[in-house]
């Protein structure tokens, strides 16, 4: 810790006050020795930090070494983003949007310019386990109609998105949601984003555990903990308890994945979660088994280790490097995880995959539809919702529904979808009537079951295409040629940034700029998947324009249903099919439907 006398000296020399009196020096000295009585620790200099913090001492040994760090650490260097809630009050006060390095750090308030799609800001909320009640769900449709543009979008991590925001709204919004028991803080940018759990945690008839009250104590510990934001980029966990529904832990930097420990094994019999590490299916990896069970009471300060390791180790100067898996491929898993041990102070419980029982199957689209809640006479309504996106009218009408026959329990999915639990049979009918009035359904067909889109270039600067509006042209070209009796995920993501995580899916599309005249287009990959079916799809098609592009998929879809062996996926179809195979299959429908 840096001793009072010696920061003294350091802040009188950054003010250009190395002159100063000895009675000036002597009375911040003393000011700076009471503080640290106080508080065990010094406030350091030019920061808004802490002497020890551990991303100033993480961005000082890369300066200490001849390197150069991001503009975003720069930015993070200057001040603390979490600092400058005067700053977004003058220019809400002002009208003005943020410019240069103040862009990136509204995004700690979960506030995103996102400009040149749209002049306007986005926010971007946070909710563990993406569940919210019917009070909050109402009171987000008020605040969306008077500050926003009058929708929402759920988001690929359970949570909400709103749009259209003007300037002088945002502290207005912001104050709202936070009256709302809801938050931003740290949904964007450097930080740790929604932490998800399984999407029928405490209800599902199959589930090992009721995740939520994990979840939900990493959210706390999250937002009450200021060493936790301001990592190397970005960070997800998620934790799955073994249910009929995924939560897609393994695409996760850390998942927690529940297993049922068998008697006879090196460990008591029990419940316990398998640690993953280093998921970021963008880039191509999965997050990978540890071999450490942990008890569920472990899971968060096993969090908090592997994050502080990370904070301590992430790349601060190539972005495009700065995540977990970085640091994983540089050192290896053992390597990692002995200083994991080392930061946790207690050594890791391991155990073998095949020690323990294996995971209950999964259904594929088993968050639409209506299915049987573990508690007796009640059951859960899994709602379509075409592409994530919501008007408040629609939002207003769900929260009412799930007052008027739940529990007022409204709980977002990763995929784009919403699940009202705890409705008793005698009025699921009901119900289901009062959701189609909304516009809205319980079932899907096997391809929007499961269609999910990011925000597209309508919204996001990143984005090469519209991803939403032809999400929708392409499902109403493939419900009209094509008759599927399983489900197919088909995901569309407008740039490498893979929102949507396009190369997981079934059939994976990447939004691109094609030909000389730089028309929308899509890469195409297939054979992706998570879970028990889990595989990083294979690009087949690198250019393929808008205008063409549902027919190729159309081409695919008719080959599998011609080609397939007994009850095979399409996942498998793909996988035992080479490149060129399924080139062809794609370019003889194409000429075909020409």
């Amino acid at each position: 810790m840096t001793e009072p006398s010696d920061l003294a000296n350091r802040l009188l020399s950054e003010a250009g006050l190395a002159a100063a009196t000895d009675e000036q020096k002597l009375y911040l000295k003393g000011f700076l020795s009471g503080v640290a009585a106080k508080t065990g620790a010094v406030p350091m200099a030019s920061t808004g930090g802490m002497p020890g913090d551990i991303h100033r001492a993480a961005q000082d040994r890369f300066i200490a070494a001849g390197k150069k760090l991001a503009p975003e650490e720069e930015a993070k260097r200057q001040s603390h983003p979490l600092d400058m809630w005067d700053e977004l009050r003058a220019g809400a006060a002002e009208g003005r949007f943020p410019k240069g390095n103040d862009i990136f750090r509204h995004k700690y308030f979960g506030l995103f310019y996102v400009a040149p799609a749209q002049n306007a800001f986005m926010c971007r909320l946070r909710m563990p386990n993406g569940i919210l009640s019917a009070h909050q769900m109402m009171g987000l449709a008020d605040l969306t109609d008077r500050w926003g543009g009058g929708f929402t979008d759920i988001t690929t991590r359970a949570n909400l998105q709103i749009r259209e925001i003007q300037p002088p709204a945002i502290v207005e919004l912001l104050e709202g949601i936070q009256d709302l028991g809801l938050s931003s803080r740290g949904s964007g940018a450097d930080n740790i984003r929604n932490v998800t759990s399984s999407p029928t945690a405490g209800i599902d008839r199959q589930e090992l555990i009721d995740t939520r009250p994990l979840g939900r104590e990493l959210h706390h510990y999250i937002l009450n903990h200021r060493e936790m934001y301001g990592l190397p980029r970005k960070f997800n966990i998620a934790f799955d308890g073994g249910g009929l529904t995924a939560v897609l832990e393994d695409t996760n930097d850390i998942g927690f994945a529940a297993v049922a420990v068998p008697a006879g094994t090196t460990v008591p019999e029990g419940i316990y979660f398998r640690m993953l590490l280093g998921g970021i299916s963008g880039h191509g990896d999965f997050a990978r088994d540890t071999g450490i069970v942990l008890k569920p009471e472990e899971c968060l300060g096993a969090a908090v280790a592997v994050l502080r390791v990370f904070i301590a180790e992430g790349d601060r100067t190539d972005r495009k490097r700065a995540r977990l898996k970085y640091v994983l491929d540089a050192w290896g898993h053992e390597k990692f995880l002995a200083a994991v041990e080392t930061e946790r102070g207690v050594p890791f419980t391991r155990l073998p995959l095949d020690a323990c029982v294996p995971r209950g199957k999964q259904e594929k689209h088993g968050h639409i539809g209506v299915h049987p809640q573990r508690q007796p006479g009640l059951s859960y309504l899994g709602v379509a919702v075409p592409v994530g996106r919501l008007s408040t009218a629609q939002m207003r009408g769900l929260a009412d529904i799930a007052t008027r026959y739940g529990s007022g329990t409204i709980r977002l999915t990763v995929w784009q979808n919403l699940i009202l639990s705890d409705i008793p049979d005698d009025k699921v009918d009901a119900a289901q009537a009062a959701i189609a009035a909304l516009g809205l359904s319980i079932s899907a067909s096997a391809i929007r079951g499961a269609l999910v889109a990011c925000t597209g270039n309508t919204g996001c600067k990143f984005a090469a295409t519209d991803t939403k509006g032809q999400a929708m042209v392409l499902a109403d070209h493939l419900e009209r040629t094509v008759v599927l009796d399983q489900p197919v995920n088909i995901h569309l993501t407008g740039c490498p940034h893979s929102c949507a995580q396009h190369r997981i899916a079934d059939i994976g599309l990447l939004g691109i700029k094609v030909g000389d005249d730089m028309i929308e287009g899509y890469s195409i990959s297939v054979g992706g998947g998570a879970g028990a079916d889990q595989r990083i799809g294979r690009e087949i098609m690198p250019q393929v324009a808008m205008d063409d592009m549902p027919a190729r998929i159309e081409g695919l879809l008719q080959a599998y249903l011609a080609h397939r062996r007994e009850a095979e996926s399409f996942n498998d179809f793909a996988a035992r099919h080479s490149v060129e195979e399924l080139q062809a299959f794609s370019a003889m429908d194409t000429e075909k439907a020409a």
